[in-house]
């Protein structure tokens, strides 16, 4: 049995594939934010109590993000940082964004190294890789041994080492003689390209989350095997592939948006299956909510990443987070999950977010000791909801969830009823912003989505996001409740390599020298899959140059197939796209080689049937709250009972052990031969 396991912020979600049987086994149980691995162990141990029979566990954390966010509890770890004399100042220098303009009192983000606990130390290396100041080994050693025993990890970066790592590798040499098993990050091989900013943030992030996920990962490994597992535990990278825990503890900043890029994952290959090249996925948790987009059959992807950055209605204010350069699944997240908090503020207007009640108190209705009314109450009272959720795991108490709605109510001088649907539109207008993040402000047009409702929310504000984008179709995957979770066992393993050039694409040699460096990365890209136990008939990898005109600041991204003279082609076709503009004659550099490996992985096998075009049997009625339709006597579905082929007209609400989905007036949903919902306007 392959398994994965996504740990969320208020549900950890699991599902299970039989590769005996073909059967699919999900399941949903609370998170235990203090302890991640117990909801991991409870959720296994939920579907069978011997771990054994399950031989291949993928895995998705919030564990580094919880970190940067101050998660109480969880304690970043002490790193020592030691860099060039002189230079110790640059995390708190950085660079000179302002993520709010005209915010006179914005302090940046504190540094999360002390100053006292940043050396610099006696050496130098120019700009073109040249020794013009040895290190001073002495200095470093009397370093290494006052600290030995008062960091959990060492952190090295120093200037230039992305063209001549030598001083780094020093450092790095002398610390491993003077401290024995003590971790120790070195900035030019985790990060190797130009600017000493993002290149020491990088290796900063590294640095700390190393013990935390090793503790975490140890912890878990040790409880698993007393409970008799036996197999492999492969965690999900924000890039969207999966990677071993060796990986994992050496680059740990990749694992940081695990789950959502899992969520991602899913989509782009459920709409492979569709024949779908353009989709919108729309998770919607206990949390957050998330928003990305998969174009030409792929996820959109960043190559840089600022952790604990301050969210504005979806967007990242630069400047406020740590920088982490390493490809990210471009996702947009949102305080606006089922569990987010609705409150009044000074001027008597309803707000919704960004605080939420989490797992633990949860909303008023899970009853719980929350009593503060949320998304999750509104729907409630509502009508939107059932009695239960996560398949009868919890039942929801509709005098708590009214008593929640009503003190706030009050407090805006409305009807509860009315107040609840406005926690539920604002909501939408929280979310549709993140949808046009990853559409309208990427150059895309939304009406050529399918837009993907799923998390265990999502489905029950599709259909209004949808009309709102004015995006035609809408797909409920089966299993939308933990369709991330079933993102981990559809990934392929993936793995990222990069290495500075730096020189005019036009100069003698550079073509050669790099050939040279793609040859040498793709050998280390196939010699890690095949450590993983990856054969080569289902290795595959991609290499690609970055490049820009000489005199600007960021690259292009094109793919390399052995032609500088294609590349550049390809690098002035895509600058036209996206600037609008070419400048024929001038100089092109190309500033780094990257190679993706991707192990394709065995996918299982969703269930399918044959249609038969038949209306759909409700199996009950009860009172739903639509909007200006106002209340509506709503036929009530069941999804397990639902069969392809079978469609009804809304309004209506399909509930599911998972997920319940509302089908609003005016659109008609059928069930496609693979058990997934199409919802269409009429």
């Amino acid at each position: 049995m392959r398994v994965g396991v996504d740990i969320g912020g208020t549900f950890t979600d699991l599902v299970a594939f039989d590769e005996n049987t073909g059967r699919i086994i999900t399941l949903k149980v609370l998170t235990t934010p203090r302890e991640p691995w117990r909801g991991v162990i409870e959720a296994l141990e939920g579907v069978n109590r011997d771990l054994s029979v399950y031989n291949v566990l993928v895995h998705a954390t919030t564990l580094g993000t919880n970190m940067f966010l101050g998660q109480e509890g969880l304690e970043p770890p002490r790193g020592l940082l030691i860099t060039n004399r002189g230079f110790r100042d640059v995390l708190e220098i950085g660079r000179q964004n302002r993520p709010e303009l005209y915010n006179l009192y914005f302090e940046k983000p504190r540094p999360l190294i002390p100053r006292y606990m940043r050396i610099g130390v006696k050496g130098r290396i120019d700009s073109n890789g040249r020794i013009i100041e040895d290190i001073d080994e002495n200095e470093v050693r009397v370093i290494a041994r006052e600290w030995c025993g008062k960091v959990d990890v060492f952190i090295i970066s120093m200037l230039n080492s992305h063209v001549n790592p030598i001083h780094e590798e020093a450092v790095e040499n002398i610390i491993k003689g003077e401290c024995k098993d003590k971790p120790i990050v070195r900035g030019s091989a985790i990060d190797p390209l130009e600017k000493e900013y993002e290149r020491t943030s990088t290796a900063v992030v590294n640095g700390l989350l190393k013990p935390l996920l090793s503790r975490y990962l140890e912890t878990l490994k040790t409880m698993l095997v007393e409970r008799g597992y036996k197999g492999p535990i492969l965690l999900m990278q924000s890039n969207g592939g999966l990677a071993s825990i060796d990986v994992a503890i050496e680059r740990p900043a990749v694992f940081i948006e695990s789950g959502p890029a899992a969520g991602a994952i899913a989509v782009a290959y459920y709409a492979s299956l569709e024949g779908i090249r353009n989709a919108l996925g729309f998770d919607m948790g206990g949390t957050t909510a998330k928003a990305s987009s998969i174009v030409g059959g792929e996820p959109l992807v960043v190559r840089e990443y600022e952790v604990g950055a301050k969210i504005h209605m979806g967007r990242p204010l630069r400047g406020s987070g740590y920088p982490v350069r390493y490809p990210y699944i471009d996702l947009v997240e949102v305080s606006a999950g089922g569990g987010t908090i609705a409150w009044v503020d000074p001027g008597g207007a309803i707000r919704v977010g960004p605080k939420s009640a989490g797992a633990d108190p949860g909303p008023a209705c899970y009853g719980l000791g929350g009593d503060k009314p949320t998304i999750t109450d509104a729907n409630f009272i509502l009508g939107r909801l059932p009695d239960n959720l996560a398949g009868g795991r919890i039942r929801l108490r509709r005098d708590l969830a009214f008593k929640a709605i009503s003190g706030l109510a009050d407090e805006a001088g409305l009807d509860p009823f009315e107040a609840a649907w406005a926690i539920v539109r604002i909501a939408n207008t929280i979310m549709g912003k993140a949808l046009r993040l990853v559409t309208i402000e990427r150059g895309y047009d939304p009406r050529d989505f399918t837009l993907f409702a799923f998390g265990g929310a999502g489905p029950l504000h599709a259909v209004e996001l949808a009309e709102e984008l004015g995006v035609n179709s809408i797909i409920v995957p089966p299993y939308p409740g933990v369709f991330s979770s079933l993102g981990l066992l559809v990934a392929d393993y993936r793995h990222d390599y990069y290495k500075p050039v730096l020189e005019s694409a036009f100069s003698s040699g550079v073509e050669e020298k790099v050939n040279d460096i793609a040859e040498e990365l793709s050998s280390k890209a196939v010699y890690t899959l095949i450590s993983e136990g990856i054969g080569h008939d289902r290795i595959r990898v991609v290499v690609s140059l970055d490049m820009r005109y000489r005199g600007q600041a960021y690259d292009l991204t094109v793919q390399y197939r052995g032609s500088l003279d294609e590349a550049i082609r390809s690098f002035e076709k895509i600058h036209e796209a996206r600037y609008g503009y070419t400048m024929p004659g001038e100089d092109i550099l190309v500033t780094s080689v990257r190679v993706t490996g991707y192990g394709i992985t065995v996918k299982p096998m969703l269930p399918k049937s044959k249609p038969r075009r038949v209306e759909a049997r409700p199996y009950g009625y009860r009172e739903v709250y639509f909007g200006d339709e106002g209340w509506i006597n709503t036929p009530i579905y069941k999804r397990e009972r639902l069969r392809p082929g079978e469609n009804l007209q809304g309004p209506a609400i399909v509930e599911g052990s998972d997920s319940t989905i509302v089908v609003t007036p005016g659109y008609t949903a059928l069930v496609n031969e693979d058990y997934s919902l199409l919802v269409r306007k009429n």
